[in-house]
């Protein structure tokens, strides 16, 4: 077991000291000790146009057994923008487990802003904020979208002995809805440190007409058990297979403690195929990264 924890950091130091030499100064150590690094990213050298910065924390088990923790900041990335560079860096990781990823990361990025800067995208405008919902897609049943704010973001990772009065209903977030081919998903998210609490939330939810009857309420849930530090999870599909399990798979590869996502679906009468997956998880994505 030592020798294979001396080898993970000896290779995130070569990997480091790699990725240090290729992008000189827009590499930056945040905190070496918690193995926090950032890294500026843009389109071009000269008169870069599209600009992001990645960044990420190497845990102890990466590269061989955890993926790295990341965050993408950039004013205009959004919605459906930040939603499909995430998936692709999920992609790189899946496609290279137990490798080195953080150059595969960088270069893909750059990859997506030269194209962005390649085609007719205008000039980043950090007003336009969320994706536009087609007026005539009946989504006005949908329950207004709650952008979580920074000081809720804590709630996510709040440990069971820190809440004292764990039965009360906790505080409910409501994503940002996704509709495709008249087919509707929404999430929503709890923070929730017993059964009991993803119980009452459940309750809480189905007394909401229109989600009540939504064709599916897909959930997944994984509380930290600190006694025990072991996780309590689990997931149901509500009639779409597989589905929890997917968004379980979600949860724990963003690694999030003491949260319950449902995703709601309104089946619009058009079969989506595997798309159908990639937005139930999107639509989790979006509500956990806020």
């Amino acid at each position: 077991m030592a020798a294979r924890d001396t080898e993970r950091a000896q290779q995130q130091i070569d990997e480091i000291e790699a990725l240090s030499s290729i992008y000189g100064d827009d590499w930056c150590v945040v905190d070496e000790d918690a193995k926090i690094y950032c890294i500026k990213i843009s389109d071009c050298l000269d008169k870069p146009k599209w600009t992001l910065c990645l960044q990420v924390i190497l845990p102890p088990g990466y590269p061989t057994s955890e993926p790295p923790i990341y965050q993408l900041n950039a004013p205009w990335l959004r919605g459906q923008d930040y939603t499909e560079l995430a998936n692709s860096l999920e992609e790189i990781y899946i496609q290279n487990l137990g490798e080195s990823i953080l150059y595969l990361w960088v270069e893909k990025i750059r990859e997506v802003l030269v194209e962005k800067a390649q085609s007719s995208d205008p000039e980043p405008d950090i007003k336009k904020t969320t994706e536009e919902v087609d007026e005539d897609d009946g989504d006005d049943f949908l329950l207004d979208y709650q952008p979580i704010q920074e000081d809720k973001v804590k709630m996510l990772n709040y440990t069971a002995s820190e809440s004292q009065e764990d039965e009360e209903l906790p505080p409910i977030h409501h994503g940002n809805p996704i509709t495709d081919r008249r087919s509707t998903f929404q999430a929503h998210l709890a923070p929730v440190v017993t059964t009991r609490q993803v119980k009452r939330v459940l309750e809480k939810l189905y007394e909401n007409k229109k989600i009540a009857t939504a064709t599916h309420n897909i959930y997944a849930y994984r509380i930290y058990c600190e006694d025990k530090q072991t996780f309590l999870q689990d997931c149901e599909d509500d009639g779409e297979t597989a589905a929890g399990g997917r968004l379980l798979h979600l949860m724990q590869i963003l690694n999030v403690h003491n949260v319950l996502v449902v995703v709601s679906r309104w089946y619009g009468g058009i079969l989506l195929g595997p798309d159908r997956f990639k937005h139930i998880n999107n639509c989790a994505r979006n509500v956990l990264v806020e």
